[in-house]
């Protein structure tokens, strides 16, 4: 493999971690938490610690906190998406006014997003795995299968975090070896060259890869399962569909179709809701899990800081003093009192980090009224819950549903953006093993499952025109789910979106996929659902992303303005982040381009291409 830029060939680039607090941070090559390489990957079993590492980092950017006040980050995948927009409603740097606050010189974590967060989770990632690839060519394997085996799984972690910062970012610096020395000139990398890098790595060792691991390791069916991605990424279908029927088919994985686990004898429960509860994640019988984060509060040492907080982030601001009134003027629910407000412990306390739109709520549920993933019980609406204030007791409103408005019409929620949204509950039912905490604790989350693989295939069905047979695989995901069977005539690229939303709501990285989709749309030029065509030479004016979003938003560019005084807004080049100035501007003995359409990509220069010729 050779970086080329026309007549200049850079090669051997090595591995770096780009950070966006300082210049230090990110010209630094740290070793390895504790680990010191030279001692410690030296062998199979080193190799394959370095390996477990990478799979517990995997939690961090993206289902959990890093400390109890930071927000996951995949959050800001919901943000930027059709689904969801941040509700911080107090918080000045709550992103909701993209177009003014997402920019190269923002500070652009905790509350003002994870976008540079992300740029420096998955980049220390991959400067770890390419660490451990590095070292593994000085290592006696066993057999060269072993080698391969184990080489799969590197490229697994580093094409897993490639995948996301190319579609979060677009053309990025590709960094494939280990660093030694400070380094001040990096270059920034086409995006589809380096997606065929990863496809490449991942093809070339896939089959020596295993599904017989660890629950929380990288399984055979989880390479193939992101080569899929990679594939449809590359717009290349049939390949995908042979990646996705490689998982599908392995006699190894199945949908969950039969009640399971903890509530199997609760007969107001269904498999949905057992698919989700976290004390069957990680059981044997769930032969639908491809990839899982594990976090286990009993493991003191190896336990995420704060657990999921999903719960925290997912439901409404509903016990806040003054939040929901009833009809008569007095306060429905008394907050921080778990024997007051019986809510807390039922359901949980949140604070709507994440709310969601009308389109995640209602629209894409119009299909029938049987889905067990929105049936009541398993969804909540804010009429489900009844004022409960104690002080409520022997009055007309105590333990009445509640309501919006009274008979006039005033409103009784002082804040409807952040108090007053539907939540899935089957998903955000995490337990506490913190007296008080009321968050969601400390659990097991799905990163990839085969409910998503029908869902792949059914795409890439979609893209050849071969919807007789997509509509076979969207109808497993629907039919488990006590959803009606579609009809072919049904099958679009906009019904498997939809079909995404109701399967993978906070498991799949939104925004990701909505920008990989919108790629295929601009390389393809095929017709997309609203009749336009889109190409790649004006992206970053004209894509499927903010075309799809503003047809179903509730929110962005509608004029609505949160209590912070930001109004919602976004614009087509948000399709991709900005990278941070920080990151650019340091690498003075090389260019790191700025993603197009954020202040500094007037500076951009030809990005460099790989060359697969020997």
């Amino acid at each position: 493999m050779k970086l080329i830029n026309k007549n200049t060939i850079i090669s051997g680039m090595f591995g770096f971690t780009l950070l966006v607090s300082s210049c230090s941070d990110w010209l630094d090559p740290k070793p390895l938490s504790f680990f010191t390489p030279e001692n410690s990957f030296n062998s199979y079993e080193g190799i394959k610690t370095g390996a477990d590492m990478l799979n517990r980092d995997v939690r961090y950017f993206d289902f959990y906190p890093t400390s109890g006040s930071a927000d996951p980050c995949i959050l800001s995948e919901y943000f930027f998406s059709d689904m969801g927009v941040n509700a911080r409603t107090d918080a000045s740097n709550a992103p909701m006014d993209l177009i003014t606050q997402i920019t190269p010189s923002a500070t652009l974590t905790g509350n003002g997003s994870q976008i540079n967060n992300y740029w420096t989770y998955l980049y220390k990632g991959i400067k770890d795995a390419n660490t451990l690839i590095t070292r593994a060519e000085d290592v006696e394997f066993e057999s060269e299968a072993q080698k391969k085996e184990i080489l799969g799984t590197l490229y697994f972690h580093r094409a897993f975090r490639y995948y996301r910062l190319v579609h979060q970012y677009g053309d990025i610096p590709f960094i494939t070896e280990e660093i030694t020395v400070p380094r001040y000139d990096f270059y920034t990398t086409k995006r589809e060259a380096i997606l065929r890098q990863l496809k490449n790595d991942l093809d070339g060792t896939v089959e020596y890869m295993s599904n017989n691991v660890y629950i929380g390791q990288v399984s055979q069916a989880a390479a193939y399962h992101l080569l899929t991605k990679i594939n449809l990424a590359l717009g290349e279908f049939d390949d995908a569909v042979k990646s996705a029927s490689a998982v599908i088919n392995d006699g190894v994985h199945s949908l969950m179709k039969e009640r399971f686990g903890v509530d199997k004898n609760d007969a107001t429960k269904d498999v949905v809701w057992d698919l989700h509860q976290s004390a069957n994640k990680r059981l044997p019988e769930n032969k639908e899990v491809l990839y899982i984060v594990l976090d286990d509060y009993d493991m003191k040492e190896a336990r995420s800081a704060a657990g999921l907080e999903i719960k925290r982030q997912l439901l409404p601001w509903y016990s806040a003093a003054g939040m929901i009134m009833t009809p008569d003027g007095e306060q429905g629910f008394v907050d921080n009192d778990e024997k007051k407000n019986p809510y807390l412990l039922q359901y949980g306390r949140g604070v709507c980090t994440l709310r969601s739109t009308w389109y995640h709520q209602s629209m894409i549920w119009t299909l029938d009224d049987t889905d067990y993933r929105h049936k009541e019980g398993n969804w909540i609406k804010m009429t489900d819950l009844k004022y409960n204030n104690p002080a409520l007791v022997g009055k007309k409103w105590y333990d009445q549903p509640l309501r919006m408005y009274d008979d006039n019409g005033k409103s009784l929620v002082s804040d409807t953006i952040r108090c007053w949204a539907g939540w899935p509950h089957y998903k955000s039912n995490i337990a506490d093993q913190k007296e008080s905490w009321w968050r969601g604790g400390w659990a097991d989350w799905y990163v990839f499952r085969l409910a998503e693989t029908y869902l792949l295939r059914a795409e890439a069905y979609t893209w050849l025109n071969k919807k007789d047979l997509a509509v076979a695989d969207l109808n497993e995901v629907r039919q488990r789910a006590g959803a009606r069977a579609l009809d072919q005539s049904e099958v679009s690229i906009r019904q498997i979106l939809d079909e995404r939303a109701r399967e993978l709501f906070y498991e799949e990285p939104r925004k990701c996929e909505l920008t990989r989709i919108a790629y295929i749309y601009a390389q393809t030029g095929i017709q997309a659902d609203n009749g336009k065509t889109y190409s790649v030479k004006n992206f970053t004016t004209d894509n499927f992303f903010y075309d799809h979003i503003m047809s179903v938003t509730d929110f962005y560019n509608k004029g609505v303005t949160a209590k912070n005084g930001r109004t919602y807004t976004i614009a087509p080049y948000h399709v991709r982040w900005p990278i941070a100035l920080t990151a650019t501007s340091t690498n003075v003995e090389g260019h790191i381009n700025q993603t197009p359409g954020y202040a500094g990509s007037e500076n951009n220069i030809e990005p460099l291409d790989i060359s697969f010729d020997e």
